[in-house]
């Protein structure tokens, strides 16, 4: 199994999250530095886009189609609830955070400037007005780490990168960020580019 990864993008991040909190053995190639690899991707995936995963005949792309499906075939520890009913509501968090802090955070990196910095003030209030919920459980929806704090874990890693500082205002949301980043599957997820964006930043 091989996943074509960026060593700074997001969706990279989330999907290598995942496999090295299920301790999945994966040859991870950077495309980043490997120009080869590089076009090998456009090849087999007709976006060109990282992360994509290979798994013999399969080839996968869209970093929440990789999850489930590393989910799936790898059910230990499960990312998912087990009733339909909590699994629903998991997706449905899962995709108010790509509608509504994703979004904000691709048009950051990929702005500049005062534009960059509108966009990072809009994402921190977003992220502020959603202080209450990181405060009932360990992680957002339990006490068990889901697909969904794996989409949250690499969000809330680059914050700093981004110029978004929560402050007091958001001191639950910062609490549990920390309790994400203390996991070893975190911090060995996390690539020498990723480590460098937040040391910058600081």
């Amino acid at each position: 199994m091989a996943l074509y990864s960026s060593e700074t993008g997001l969706d990279s991040h989330r999907v290598r999250f995942v496999i090295a909190e299920k301790g999945i053995n994966v040859d991870v190639i950077n495309i980043t530095q490997n120009e080869s690899a590089a076009a090998d991707l456009a090849e087999i995936n007709p976006y060109n886009s990282a992360p994509t995963l290979v798994d013999r005949d399969l080839v996968l792309y869209n970093a929440g189609v990789i999850n489930d499906y590393l989910d799936e075939r790898y059910p230990h520890p499960p990312l998912m609830p087990v009733d339909p009913v909590s699994r629903a509501k998991l997706r449905l968090v899962h995709h108010r955070i790509r509608q509504d802090w994703y979004s904000l955070a691709y048009e950051i990196e990929a702005s500049t400037g005062k534009k960059s910095e509108q966009v990072a003030r809009q994402l921190k209030e977003s992220i502020i007005a959603a202080n209450e919920l990181f405060k009932v459980q360990d992680y957002l929806l339990s006490d068990e780490l889901t697909l969904v704090d794996c989409m949250l874990g690499p969000l809330m890693w680059r914050l700093s990168h981004y110029g978004v500082r929560l402050g007091k205002p958001g001191s639950s949301v910062e609490t549990y960020a920390q309790r994400v980043f203390s996991k070893a599957s975190f911090k060995s997820s996390l690539t020498m580019a990723e480590r460098e964006l937040v040391l910058r930043a600081s």
